[in-house]
């Protein structure tokens, strides 16, 4: 599986970006999918998850609610529709997808990696 993470760029407080994270081939319905951000000097943080073939989607405490995670079959897409952006959203965003199928807040639990688009959030 390869993945590639696009649609960053700078944007002002409050504002909406939506990320896209596209893969080759096309994932079993029973993997999880994933966003991690990480910021400047900071550890790689979850963003949020979802289970490739449907069921709950989890997200992290400080993006609930402004945060969107969905996926198009279709397009072999996953997105991170985010809005009511803040200057501690900035940094780079990765998206992941883990084999065992549950979406885990742990990035142990995922296996591939796209390379990241960076998101910068301005006052």
């Amino acid at each position: 599986v390869q993945l590639q993470a696009y649609g960053g760029g700078l944007v002002q407080t409050g504002d909406s970006l939506r990320l896209s994270c596209t893969f080759s081939g096309r994932p079993l319905s029973s993997y999880a999918m994933a966003w991690f951000r990480q910021a400047p000097g900071k550890e790689r943080g979850f963003v949020g998850a979802l289970r490739w073939g449907g069921g709950s989607t989890i997200y992290a405490d400080s993006v609930k609610g402004r945060f969107t995670i969905s996926r198009d079959n279709a397009k072999n897409t996953m997105y991170l529709q985010m809005s009511s952006l803040k200057p501690v959203d900035t940094a780079v965003y990765f998206c992941a997808v883990g084999s065992r199928g549950v979406p885990s807040r742990s990035d142990y639990e995922y296996d591939y990696w796209g390379q990241g688009t960076q998101v910068t959030v301005s006052s």
